[in-house]
């Protein structure tokens, strides 16, 4: 039976970066922490955080039952990667810290800003489905 990466007590945590916090790391943090249900801790922040979150993001997924009207954009900081296990990166380049013994991966997702709703569904739905893997991953079902 695989062991979660963190290997400490309490749930797993993870990071979701994009430049601007307001579309990609936005739909990732909102669908784990929908499909985890509290069982991992979700932070998600931009390296060049945007005022607000793009409407076609918050519009998209509330097509699939999942609010985020409330969400505002965070910026990156230093802790907020050495607090958690796993650091996903969307697009941020080098922008983000890197400290040893985290794990870093990074999704190749195109940018949603600018882009109307049409557009975003898609974009959403990939990272449904890498956020799905990722459970899996962090919490395999039967362990």
């Amino acid at each position: 039976m695989p062991e979660n990466h963190h290997g400490g007590a309490g749930p797993p945590q993870v990071l979701f970066v994009c430049v601007h916090n307001a579309g990609r790391s936005q739909m990732a943090a909102a669908f784990l922490e929908h499909l985890a249900a509290g069982r991992v801790l979700v932070r998600s922040a931009g390296s060049a955080p945007a005022e607000e979150i793009n409407p076609a993001v918050v519009a998209a997924m509330a097509e699939v039952g999942v609010d985020i009207t409330g969400n505002a954009p965070k910026a990156l900081t230093p802790d907020t990667v050495q607090g958690s296990d796993v650091v996903i990166t969307m697009g941020c380049g080098d922008a983000c810290p890197f400290f040893p013994g985290k794990r870093y991966l990074d999704w190749e997702l195109p940018d949603p800003a600018g882009k109307g709703v049409e557009a975003v569904r898609p974009i959403r739905d990939r990272i449904k489905h890498q956020v799905e893997d990722l459970l899996e991953e962090l919490l395999p079902r039967g362990g």
